[in-house]
Formats: C-alpha cells, sequence, structure tokens
C-alpha cells in the first residue's frame, strides 16, 4: 500500500510538472494618436484664392 502512494503521488508530481510551457506574457500595443490638423489650415488657401479673385474683378 505504502508503494501504491508513494508512486502516485509522484506520476502525479511529474504531470504537474511537464503539464506545458508557460505562455508568453500578454502585452498591449501602444497607443499612436496622431493630431489633427487646425481647421484654419484647411480654411486659408481657399480664402486666399477668394480674396485674389475678388482683387482681380474689383480692378
Amino acid at each position: 500500500m505504502k508503494k501504491l502512494v508513494i508512486a502516485t503521488a509522484f506520476v502525479a508530481a511529474a504531470s504537474a510538472a511537464s503539464a506545458g510551457n508557460m505562455s508568453d506574457p500578454i502585452i498591449e500595443a501602444p497607443v499612436i494618436v496622431e493630431e489633427a490638423a487646425g481647421s484654419s489650415g484647411g480654411m486659408a488657401i481657399p480664402l486666399l484664392l477668394l480674396i485674389a479673385v475678388a482683387a482681380a474683378v474689383a480692378n
């Protein structure tokens, strides 16, 4: 009976030790935030074009 208990304990320890590899830790990717362009930058060129056309028509 003593040998059976020792053998069972040995098998349990061996199976727990070789249950599998530890997986790599989960690392979250860094969040990259791009800055949006200012709203005035998109309106500058059409506004300057409108001023140039108005100046040409006025002359």
